[in-house]
């Protein structure tokens, strides 16, 4: 099969597509003829050495894909060949094949095409997780969404919208507020023209939010503490600016407010059950047309280099996908 491979720590430029070995299912893995991948962050970050997961060289990037099992584990009973299925690879997905845990996929919705399902497990998976099980979320509440245009902002989105909360957009231009706005989003912040914390108090009257969702982390974090309601959450998510930034305990103290970590992946592993109930939820709600995953670029599996790069350098707007199949 043909993959691209990581074979010492280095930006995109240093990966190369080669072929390797087919992969061979251990007994509870099933092997995926893999029709696309989807491009996220953490992408950029394990081939540089800078996740938390560090696989042995060589490997693949490619932490989620949607595919038609090949072949199945002796102890896989729920699945079979020729299934659609999508999920959480964790790396290995910019490849033709790869073997994975038959407990870390699903089956595709019939009517969703391997190109949305390839970019949706991580963003809407993540989302989810963060609004549900860490901000419990109530209808009528205030969602303030930092970095609103990329996958898991416009995720969380759709999803506080989905679940009743008011959401507030934030991003750094009027481009991505518009495709914010597109996906339900009620207010909206440009954090490049304006003070992020002054503008959160004049559309909460002065209030804050009740839960604020941050994949970026940096300044925009040291704003958005300041910005939180009594008892308000504050999720961090990631950090795409760069710099993890320090939290002054007494800013919690005085508002009564939580910083509350998301990890999807460990989240997905510790309580299968949960996920997939939330991935049942997010499943009806995508065949009601609630949710409507925004796929802004594909590339060829031969383009990666194209594809890490607009991650790494944030202009990414909703997914990027990676086809290995036409």
């Amino acid at each position: 099969m043909k993959a691209v491979l990581c074979k010492s720590f280095g930006p995109p430029s240093n990966l190369v597509l080669e072929e390797a070995a087919d992969p061979v299912a251990k007994p509870n893995e099933v092997i995926v003829d893999i029709h696309a991948a989807g491009v996220n962050f953490p992408d950029t970050l394990i081939i540089e050495g800078k996740y938390q997961i560090k696989p042995p060289f060589p490997f693949s990037p490619g932490g989620e894909a949607a595919g038609v099992i090949a072949s199945v584990g002796d102890k896989v009973k729920h699945l079979k060949p020729g299934d659609r299925v999508m999920g959480l690879t964790g790396f290995g997905s910019f490849a033709e094949q790869v073997a994975i845990d038959a407990s870390r996929i699903l089956p595709m919705p019939k009517d969703m095409d391997f190109v949305t399902a390839a970019g949706f497990s991580m963003t809407y998976g993540t989302s989810m997780h963060a609004l549900k099980q860490r901000a419990n979320i109530q209808p009528g509440e205030t969602l303030l969404v930092l970095g609103a245009s990329g996958g898991v902002g416009l995720a969380a989105v759709e999803i506080g919208k989905a679940m009743g909360a008011r959401v507030i957009a934030a991003a750094s231009s009027a481009e991505k507020l518009e495709v914010a706005k597109a996906a339900g989003a009620d207010e909206l912040i440009n954090y490049s023209e304006v003070s992020l914390k002054d503008a959160v108090k004049e559309l909460t009257k002065g209030q804050g939010a009740d839960v604020i969702y941050d994949p970026v982390g940096g300044d925009l974090f040291d704003q958005a503490v300041r910005s939180i309601n009594w008892k308000g959450r504050l999720l961090v998510v990631g950090f795409a600016s760069g710099r993890i930034p320090e939290f002054p305990a007494n800013l919690a103290l005085l508002k009564g407010s939580s910083i509350v970590g998301v990890f999807w992946g460990s989240f997905a592993a510790r309580e299968p059950q949960a996920n997939l109930e939330n991935f049942q939820q997010l499943f009806a709600w995508f065949s009601e047309g609630k949710l409507k995953p925004l796929v802004s670029l594909t590339y060829k599996l031969d383009e990666y280099e194209d594809a890490l790069e607009v991650l790494s350098s944030r202009k990414a707007v909703g997914k990027v996908v990676v086809k290995v199949r036409d």
